[in-house]
């Protein structure tokens, strides 16, 4: 340092009278008490005349003297703002003034810094040091002046600034993690004029000095160094780091707002790897093991069976294993009376019971045709006559999302204390261009920028937005607008539509998009330049350009580069290469005229929309309305593929139905008119069941319309086929009248079609317990359905059934029945279909070469199904509900693609939670003094593993952002005193006071009614540029208050969650976020409260389904399987094994289900289970006939019983169901709808193809190895009824 001796030359006259020793030492005294005083010396002192740059703020005035004592006021600021230069006589080279004009200028940084003490002390160390410090002179220098004639002074326009690079790190170091909660991103964020992760400790310091940045008067250099640079000392004051208490006894900061402060960073559990044998996947070969295990065991006992056979010179179709005495109706019937149990005679005389009923039934219903009909049609009516108050529910909610479900009283409590989830109307703007732009800026390489940034498309894109902006429906005779429904969160002060836009960088104005600051040689600013500066700064007020362009939107809120830019990699928003405009639109509870304003305007948005035309714009688009829209289309779009679809069976049926004995007789043999008939008792049916829940108000679904008249059909056509062909197979005996025939078929058909019915109907009633209301209302329709069905075709149809026959045999033709033909004789011949089943097929089916391979191609589609079933994947894909040619699937596709961000979610604290003690807040907060395990670093601590909880971002907190607005050192919290109403920062008036004292007291945080009063100003308090923490647009329905603002309610903390493009991440996200919940219920709840934490998105009632869709598929599966289990016992004569082999067959047909499911890449849904219940009750019509006709057959051996069985019951279960069916399904596969396709098509498809094969295949061979032994007191009631009959004939 440079040494004057000149200010000395006041001690001369005394050297003379002292000695050279004391001569020296006191010149060595002058040396360095001239060196202390030139260091203690000022560069400034006061405020002069107006800065040039910015014309509101003032320039410092030059001044070389030494510091100077603060008045009184003074000093109360000085130690309010620079406690570390209040001691001594407080000399100082800054005026009262200048310390007011600090105190103004640090109040946004103060917002955001504050909140880490360490980090707020040694910011205000480096504005203290520069503005007040007696030793200024060392480390600040005045480079530049300018002349102030009104006061007769120097202004000082620049300095230069030495800063010790380690006092820069550490300051840096203490606030690079301080948290800006309101905005969920970092201070430095905001303060730094780029992205935290680009800031560092120079930059910072750099551009808080630079005087373009529209906040600095003059021109402030700082030099970095840590030894003296040209005689200057680089300011090196203590600083504290992040950890460390502060000397006033501030604690050290939260983990939230410093990393240091966290231990040892988390990690997440290891995922649990894939289990394995040998490297390969471990059901797969357990299930291959078993199946060659079984294999092995299976051909075994065969081989051995047959060589025993071999030896004992048994019949090729005796029993094995069996060692029952065969049975036969040759024989007396008294060799075996005393050998029937009590459950084989309760059994035979319940089939007889049943027998007799439905024979008198029969026989009535034909000799009383018109009376069954005529009742049969007024109850039709009556019950159809409901269809009057029918309600279908299209709203996905209702459709998905059971009232009694956790997401669904989740939601009903977050829209009851916040109002419901804005709607949303969303554009995603790319671009066919495919040339990049680039800039210059004035120092350093170009910038790349991407096609869709061009000013050119902007504008274009701006005025496509303007045009959106000003569209206008008509509701009941009312103009709507967006202004009339869109979110305005500053309303009433400003009412301009949130409009979350790139554009709104530039204030949705062509004008501000074209501003341009240049000169023959550089372009200093222009649309580039803001465009960087916004996305670093998405908050500023001010982007330090001499425009001075705010960034913040038009409706007073910041717009995050991630909600409107997708396609870009890490920070590098310039390389976006989508545009993302969002307009958030108000939802309504309640209000039916303000919701149908909404949903009026956004049909007239997607109208717009999809009629714009731009060669230069690629758009796709989404309103709130249109997935519902999409799914009303797909359902009308695919009328006519279903109508086709049911034609094709309703041909087959009636074309199907009739015998044609030659030729001649056509006319006559065809049914035409009865398969209508039959049709039309289904279709009735089904209208019945609709009417009758109609009546009670349970709404329709799609899925109801959709399914059940497919299920019905298929199990209404079975038995039609059933007693038709039953009949034309049978030959009246003598002296029988045509009623007791029919009478005596029924008898013995309609025990079958009771079981299979009541079955189905059993089975479907109990999977109404289901939660998933789509499955429940299916199921109830269902079962209703079903069993009307069965008594209609029991009543209605027989009654037509003797018409028909009366018909045909008065020789009148079908149809045109008032014509009479010529007599001819009447012959009879068994059906094609018949005799090939009966002839060849089963023969062929039961050979014994032939048995055993059919068992073991079964049992391995049992084994693969079995090893693929976890891996059917979970959940329903959004693109699967819409139709092939909807916008949506181009909006779902960019929505994955482009998108950086994902859904909100909103961790919603119940209302309970005492938030007027330390301890409550404590609890919640993330700042200095909260605990670590409380609600906000909780949520933060889960951000940092965001790959493994699918949270993306620090929460929003309201309670820390107040805690900073009411601090006393802050201008925000402000009341007049004389009325005690609230002061907003902008306001300049003398009758504005702090909330709070500057004291100890004051400073801490406000507790008990203090908390309360103050609350209710932060959260009326719009942001400006004076106090950025105002709560208003953040927060204004964050905080549910009660009792009439006394006391706090209901709040909620948001955060993001990560970008979720499947089904999975979309379970795995609520997944998590629930878990953590309940982690923060367990920290911050006491033992004597009952509220909890709860999480909250729009997405949760949707997927919630997923959470437990293997328990609802093994629970509604289950309770089916019991349900038919149970009444095949009872109705097939308490044969309790026969039961078991119908319970087995259609547990393999589901289980093999899965598998197809598997391979056929069909997810596990709501959906899907609804098919699976249809699939379990279809599967008994294809099992339980063949099972009842084993049952009841007298034939000798197991073989022949499964053969006879096979011939009759599966000819018709052939011709009917499976027939009927195939046809149908094909012309789904040309359907629009991707839903049709997977989840109708496929798994209909599956369901028809397995119930036949294992019905028709797998079935009659199992019950020719393992089927129930005949039924000895069944043989002897048969011996007793046919014996000297003609039926014993018909038996063989």
């Amino acid at each position: 340092m440079r040494v004057t001796l000149v200010k000395s030359s006041g001690v001369r006259g005394a050297m003379p009278l002292l000695g050279g020793k004391h001569v020296f030492c006191i010149l060595w005294a002058i040396i360095l008490l001239s060196q202390w005083v030139h260091s203690q010396h000022c560069i400034w002192y006061g405020e002069c005349g107006n800065s040039t740059k910015i014309q509101e703020k003032k320039l410092n005035c030059n001044y070389t003297g030494p510091p100077i004592p603060l008045p009184d006021e003074g000093q109360e600021l000085l130690q309010e703002l620079c406690p570390g230069l209040a001691y001594g006589d407080n000399k100082v080279c800054c005026d009262t003034q200048q310390l007011k004009t600090l105190k103004s200028n640090i109040q946004i940084p103060l917002q955001y810094l504050s909140r880490c003490p360490a980090c707020f002390f040694n910011f205000m160390t480096l504005f203290c040091e520069l503005t007040c410090s007696p030793r200024q002179s060392q480390f600040v220098k005045a480079t530049d002046f300018s002349p102030d004639p009104e006061q007769n002074n120097t202004n000082v326009l620049e300095v230069s600034y030495y800063i010790s690079q380690t006092f820069a790190n550490a300051m840096y170091n203490a606030c690079s993690d301080v948290q800006a909660p309101s905005t969920n991103v970092k201070a430095l964020s905001l303060l730094c004029g780029k992205d935290a992760s680009e800031c560092t400790p120079n930059n910072w310091i750099q551009y808080m000095f630079d005087i373009n940045n529209g906040q600095v008067p003059f021109a402030i250099n700082p030099v970095f160094s840590d030894v003296p640079v040209m005689h200057m000392t680089p300011m090196s004051n203590r600083t504290f780091n992040c950890t460390q208490y502060l000397d006033d006894g501030s604690g050290p900061c939260s983990c939230q707002d410093c990393s240091k402060a966290c231990g040892p960073a988390p990690v997440p559990p290891p995922i649990l790897p894939p289990w394995t044998i040998l490297g390969m996947d471990a059901m797969t070969v357990i299930m291959w093991c078993s199946y060659i295990g079984f294999l092995l065991i299976f051909f075994g006992v065969v081989l051995g069976a047959w060589c025993y056979r071999q030896r004992m010179v048994t019949s090729e179709y005796g029993p094995i294993l069996d060692s029952n005495q065969p049975y036969s109706l040759n024989s007396d019937g008294t060799d075996f009376v005393d050998e029937a149990t009590c459950c084989e005679t309760m059994g035979e005389r319940f089939e007889n019971a049943l027998r007799v009923l439905f024979s008198s039934w029969g026989s009535l219903c034909v000799r009383q045709p018109l009376t069954v009909i005529l009742v049969s049609v007024v109850l039709v009516t009556i019950c159809s006559a409901g269809l009057s108050y029918m309600k279908i529910t299209t709203n996905p909610v209702e459709l998905w999302s059971s009232p009694s479900s956790r997401a669904r009283q989740e939601k009903n409590y977050f829209d009851q204390h916040f109002g419901p989830f804005f709607r949303t109307e969303q554009l995603i703007i790319t671009t066919p261009w495919n040339k990049s732009g680039s800039f210059s800026p004035t120092t350093g390489p170009d910038i790349n920028f991407s096609p869709i940034l061009n000013i050119s498309l902007l504008h274009q894109v701006l005025d496509l937005q303007t045009e959106i902006a000003n569209l206008t429906a008509e509701y009941k005779g009312e103009t709507v607008t967006l202004q009339d429904i869109c979110v305005s969160p500053l309303a009433p002060y400003n009412d301009n539509c949130t409009i979350l836009s790139v554009l709104n960088y530039y204030q949705n104005s062509h004008e501000v998009l074209d501003h341009v600051v240049k000169d023959e040689f550089f372009v200093y600013f222009d649309y580039h330049t803001h465009f960087l500066y916004c996305v670093s700064s998405p908050t500023a007020l001010d982007d330090t350009s001499p425009k001075h362009d705010p960034c913040m939107g038009t409706y007073g809120g910041p717009v995050f580069p991630w909600l409107v830019l997708g396609g870009y990699e890490g920070n590098d928003y310039n390389n976006a290469t989508a545009l993302v405009i969002t307009f958030p639109v108000n939802n309504y509870l309640n209000d039916t005229d303000k919701l149908g304003k909404a949903l009026a305007w956004e049909k007239v948005f997607i109208n717009f929309v999809k009629n714009y035309k731009n060669p230069n714009l690629t758009i796709s688009f989404s309103s709130e309305r249109s997935i519902e829209d999409e799914i009303d289309r797909e359902s009308n779009s695919d009328v006519t593929t279903i109508l086709v679809s049911y034609i094709i069976m309703f041909v087959y049926i009636s074309l199907a139905l009739g015998h044609i004995n030659s030729c001649r007789t056509l006319l006559v043999d065809s049914k035409i008119s009865l398969g209508i008939a039959g049709i039309l008792i289904v279709l009735s049916s089904v209208a019945c069941s609709l009417g009758i829940f109609s009546y009670i108000g349970i709404p329709l679904t799609l899925i109801v319309i959709e399914v059940i008249p497919f299920l019905v059909l298929a199990v209404g056509v079975d038995n039609i086929f059933i007693i038709v062909q039953t009949y034309q197979r049978d030959e009246r005996m003598p002296e029988e009248e045509l009623h007791q025939q029919i009478g005596r078929i029924l008898g013995e058909v309609a025990p079958s079609m009771f079981l299979s019915s009541f079955s189905e109907t059993v089975a479907f009633f109990l999977g109404a317990l289901s939660s998933m209301p789509a499955v429940r209302t299916f199921s109830l329709f269902a079962g209703l359905a079903v069993f009307i069905d069965f008594l209609l075709q029991i009543s209605c149809f027989v009654s037509l059934l003797g018409l028909d026959i009366q018909r045909q045999e008065a020789n009148r033709p079908d149809i045109l029945c008032c014509v009479k033909l010529s007599d001819q004789p009447q012959e009879k011949s068994e059906g094609c279909l018949f005799r090939f089943f009966k002839k060849i097929y089963a023969p062929f089916i039961l050979k014994d070469w032939v048995r055993p391979l059919v068992v073991a191609v079964f049992v391995g589609m049992l084994s693969f199904s079995i090893a693929v079933v976890n891996k059917v994947e979970i959940g329903l894909e959004q693109t699967l509900s819409m139709p092939d040619d909807s916008y949506m699937l181009d909006y779902f596709g960019n929505l994955s693609k482009y998108l950086h961000t994902g859904p909100p979610v909103y961790f919603v604290v119940e209302d309970g939670h005492d938030y007027k003690t330390s301890e409550g807040q404590n609890a919640v907060c993330g700042g200095v003094g909260c605990n670590s395990n409380s609600l906000v670093q909780q949520i933060y601590t889960a951000s940092l593993l965001n790959n493994y909880t699918k949270i993306s971002n620090v929460p929003s907190s309201w309670l820390d952002d107040y805690f900073d607005w009411v601090k006393p050192q802050s201008s925000c919290c402000r009341y007049y005193n004389t009325t005690g109403a609230f002061c907003n920062a902008s306001v300049v008036s003398d009758l504005c006071v702090h909330c709070r004292p500057m004291s100890a007291t004051g400073k801490q945080r406000p507790n008990g009614t203090e908390f309360m009063h103050f609350l209710p100003m932060f959260l009326s308090d719009n942001p400006n540029i004076n106090c950025g923490k105002g709560g208003h647009a953040a927060y204004g329905t964050a905080v549910d208050l009660k009792e009439n603002n006394t006391d706090v309610g209901a709040t909620y903390f948001m955060t993001y969650h990560t970008i979720l493009k499947k089904s999975a991440d979309y379970i795995d996200a609520m997944k998590m976020a629930r878990e953590l919940a309940d982690n923060i219920t367990q920290a911050i709840k006491p033992h004597d409260k009952s509220y909890r934490v709860f999480p909250y998105s729009i997405f949760y009632v949707f997927y919630e389904q997923y959470l437990t869709i293997i328990y609802d598929t093994a629970f509604n599966l289950g309770v089916s399987l019991m349900a038919i289990f149970v009444v095949s016992t009872v109705l097939l004569g308490f044969e309790l094994w026969s039961a078991v082999l119908v319970s087995f067959t259609i547990a393999m047909i589901l289980v093999n289900m899965f598998g197809v499911m598997w391979l056929w890449n069909i997810s596990l849904n709501a959906v899907s289970l609804v098919n699976l219940v249809m699939s379990c009750g279809i599967s008994v019509e294809f099992c339980s006939h063949i099972v009842r006709a084993f049952s009841v057959s007298t034939r000798s051996s197991r073989v022949e019983r499964a053969e006879e069985a096979l011939a009759h019951m599966g000819s018709s279960v052939f011709s009917g169901i499976t027939l009927t069916k195939f046809g149908g399904i094909l012309i789904l596969a040309l359907s629009k709808s991707q839903i049709f396709q997977v989840f109708y098509f496929r798994m209909y498809l599956a369901i028809v193809l397995l119930g036949a094969s294992h019905g028709l295949i797998f079935l009659p061979v199992l019950l020719s190895y393992a089927g129930p032994s005949v039924n000895k007191a069944k043989v002897m009631a048969a011996h007793n009824r046919f014996v000297g009959t003609e039926r014993e004939r018909l038996i063989y």
